[in-house]
Parts: C-alpha cells; structure tokens; sequence
C-alpha cells in the first residue's frame, strides 16, 4: 500500500472532509518531476577548427541559471540566418500556405478553446429560466415560473476542477510550442528542397557542358578516323562517353522537375520563377556564421522538448484530479425569482419564490476504479518524464552529429575543391597531349571522366555542407523571435 493510500485511511473521511471544508479548495498535484536524462556533460567534438570546442559547456539536465548570460547559438531569427532574399521569400510564402502549419495553427486554436472551457467550469455560471409547469389531474392550471440562479455548480474543495483547467492549460500550451516545431521543421524543408533543386540544376549542367565536349570530340574523332588517324575503338569510346553524358543529363532533368513539384507541394501554392535557384547562384555564404559558444542549455528551448515538458506537466496535473475524485463531491442548484399560476400575476408582490438545492455525491462503492484512475494517471504521468527524458537525449544526438558533420564537410569542400583544380589541370594536359598525337584517346577520356566526376563531388558536398548548417540551425531550436503569447497566469485570469 503506497504511503498516501496510508495517509488516507489514516485520517478518515469524516475528518479529511471538515480539515477540507474548513481549509477551502486544496490542490493535490504532486511536485513536477525533476528530469534526469543522463546525457553526457560536454559535446563530443568541437564545433569547428575556427571555433573553441564547447567541452566546458554544461549538461541540459540541469536548470540552474549560469552564472554569466547564456548566448544564443544562432544571434538571430530565421530571417537573418537564411541570406538569400529569394529563399525567404519562399519560406514567407511556405509559412503562409502550407497545409501542415494551417493544421497546427488550428490545433493550437482548438487546444485554446478546450483550455477555456475547463477553466469556464471553475467559476459560477448563472442561468435564466422562465416555465411553464403544468401537471394532470392534480392541477388543471400551470404555473409560470422566471428565475435567475445556478445549475449544479460544483464547489471545487478538492480541487479537481483546478487540476482539470491546469491539465488543459499545458495542453494548449504544448500544442502551441507542436506549431513552433511544425513551423521549424517547415523552414528546414523548404530550404533543403530549395537547395536540392540548386544541386540537381547544377549536376544537370555540369552534365549539359560535359555532354558537349564530348560531342565535339566524337566529330574530331569522326574525322581522325577517316584520316586513319585514330583507331576504331577510340570511335566506341567515345560514343560511349557520349552517351553516359546523355543518360546523366536526362536523368537530372527529371530530377529538377520532381524537385520543383516537391518544393511547390511543401510551399502550398505555385511559386514565382524569379524565386527558383539557378544552379549554386547565391553566393557564399548563404547562412549566418553560428556563434561561437554553444551552451548546451540551448536544447531546453527546442519546441519539441518544451512540447514534451509541458505534456509531462499536463498528465502530473490529472493526478491532482484522480486523487480529488475519491473524496465527496458538493453540487449547489440555486434559483430566485417568481412563480405564478397566472401569467398577469408573475411579477406581483407575493409571486417571490426562491429553491436552494445541495448536493453531496460520495463514492462510497467506486474504490477500485478510483485507484485505478489514480494509478493510471500516475503510469501516464512517469510516460511522459521518461518521454521528456527521451526527447533531450534525442536533442543532443541530433546536435552531436551536426556538430561532427561540420567540421568533416568543411574539410571534404576544401579536399574536393583541390580535386577539381588538380583534374581541370589534368584534363587540359591529356587534351593537349591527345592532340599533339603524343597519347591516344584513352587517357584523354579517363582524363574527362575523372573531372566530370569531381565536379559532380564537389556540387554533392556542397549541398551537403549547406544541408548540414540547415540541419544544425534546426536541431538547436532555431532560435527565431517567437510570437508574443500570453502568460500562463494572464490565461488563467482571462486575459487574452
């Protein structure tokens, strides 16, 4: 038997009730649990050569306040951190148009309107009545009735009620930070499609140029050949090359088109064709330079981690409301106004009449269901800790693998750039050297082939890296000035 099951039978009903009715509404929520995820305390990696490593930074399982200012990861909103005005026109648009963010704009209103409504059931609400009331055979004539007064209302001594409104509170309040989330997850897609559409029109080009002197060279091989110049099979080869050039660009070009119905669909409307990329046309950097400390408090502020902290709050509140429920339930239904048999006469002097109903509901044969529904709520309650713990955890592997992506794509980008300069050089040379009939086609195309495929490299690893800091922006909450919302006590007080 746990300890406030024993601390009930204790007291006693009779005593628990006058301690109660004495004391007024009470609340029986237990403390919020402390979150412990147990992640480690430092990032595993630096964040970049340029940047310190944050290894003196602190573990998000603590809620202590730092002894200095904490500072942002990203200084500043999504507006600032995405450069290219084109793109944030799209995004602007996307966040307007997009189905998925009127969704979770319309669940946050519907989540307001349950919060209210359980907070409506707190206070009094009267009524006005006017009947008639007529009943056979006992009295031929009715009797007319006006009244104003209270239906049923239930006087919150346990405080169920209170804990119902409080559940529904961090309700809404999760459902709205679930918008945040929706419309973070939003911004990242829509720059990631858009950046996609910018890699496949570049490797749609590279392939375009490359499928071009490689036609060049066949009419030059064409001609060689009937000289005698070069064999057969440097005739094949080349044609084969011809035709690997061909096949990519097909292959990109439809690429570019499902690239553009998946960015229109994300955005929700047709989208302006000034607004498109062209190719990796925006100049470096594309992106805000990220600060150079990254506390690792940051995680705390994740939409979906304050989405989990509040839906953990939530169901720790509806274990005040289960514990309320084993104690009686006190119902009020009063009226004052005027009964008359004759309508003429309802309003007369001696028409006053008035009722006061009491009613006590004691859940004398309920003790298994109501321990049930206690232990229910509680298992729900430890769910949506272990949930919250999950989430954090979650959050910092998320920005442990962006962090180490960074550093290894930065280094990939300036490898790759090497590689491209060192094959463009290559390529001229087997070129001259073919030309000159000191090499035969052979090394001249393994030459072609070798830089084709770093510039399609070097496109992939730098939609990679830009990827990679949409990616890091997101998984660190992104950080942009969320909407003014209400207080928590300005909603309980009504004002909003």
């Amino acid at each position: 038997m746990s300890e406030y099951r024993k601390r009930i039978f204790r007291l006693g009903p009779a005593r628990l009730s006058l301690c109660f009715l004495l004391c007024g509404c009470v609340n029986l929520q237990p403390e919020v649990p402390i979150a412990d995820p147990q992640i480690p305390a430092t990032w595993p990696v630096a964040v970049s050569s340029e940047t310190p490593s944050a290894t003196a930074e602190r573990s998000p399982s603590s809620r202590s306040t730092p002894s200095e200012p904490v500072q942002p990861a990203v200084r500043a909103g999504w507006r600032d951190f995405f450069l290219d005005p084109r793109l944030l026109t799209v995004m602007t648009q996307a966040l307007t148009s997009n189905r998925d963010a009127r969704v979770a704009l319309l669940n946050v209103e519907r989540a307001r309107a349950l919060y209210s409504a359980a907070r409506a059931d707190t206070w009094p609400a009267p009524t006005l009545n006017a009947a008639l009331t007529r009943s056979e055979p006992a009295s031929s004539t009715g009797v007319y009735t006006a009244s104003a007064g209270l239906t049923a209302f239930e006087l919150d001594l346990f405080g169920r009620l209170h804990s119902l409104s409080q559940s529904a509170l961090h309700s809404y309040l999760a459902q709205e930070a679930a918008q945040r989330s929706t419309e973070l997850s939003l911004i990242a897609e829509v720059a990631t499609a858009w950046l996609t559409l910018a890699l496949d029109q570049e490797l749609q080009h590279i392939s375009r140029n490359t499928l071009e002197n490689r036609q060049k060279a066949l009419t030059l091989n064409e001609h060689r050949y009937r000289l005698g110049a070069v064999s057969e099979l440097d005739l094949a080869e080349a044609r084969t090359a011809i035709e690997t050039a061909r096949s990519d660009l097909a292959r990109y070009t439809g690429q570019v088109m499902e690239d553009l119905n998946a960015l229109t669909l994300l955005v929700g409307s047709p989208i302006d064709t000034s607004l498109l990329p062209h190719r990796f046309d925006a100049p470096d950097p594309i992106f805000q330079a990220l600060s150079a400390g990254l506390p690792s408090e940051v995680l705390l502020h994740r939409p979906d981690v304050l989405q989990a902290e509040q839906k953990m709050r939530a169901a720790n509140a509806e274990i005040g409301a289960a514990r309320a429920a084993f104690f009686p339930s006190i119902s009020l239904t009063t009226s004052i106004g005027y009964a008359s048999a004759a309508l003429s006469a309802l309003f007369s002097g001696g028409s006053r009449a008035w009722t006061f109903i009491p009613q006590i509901s004691l859940p004398v044969f309920q003790r298994e269901k109501l321990w049930a529904n206690l232990a229910v709520s509680q298992a729900d309650r430890d769910i949506a800790l272990a949930e919250y713990e999950k989430t954090i955890q979650t959050g910092f592997k998320e920005v442990a693998n962006a962090l180490a992506w960074k550093t290894s794509l930065d280094q990939q980008r300036t490898a790759q750039e090497a590689l491209v300069t060192a094959a463009t050089q290559a390529e001229r040379l087997s070129r001259l050297r073919y030309e000159q009939g000191r090499d035969n086609y052979i090394v001249l195309l393994d030459a072609e082939r070798t830089l084709y495929s770093a510039q399609q490299s070097l496109a992939q690893t730098r939609w990679s890296q830009y990827t990679n800091q949409i990616t890091l922006y997101k998984v660190l909450g992104g950080n942009w000035p969320a909407p003014p919302r209400p207080d928590p006590d300005e909603i309980r007080q009504g004002r909003f």
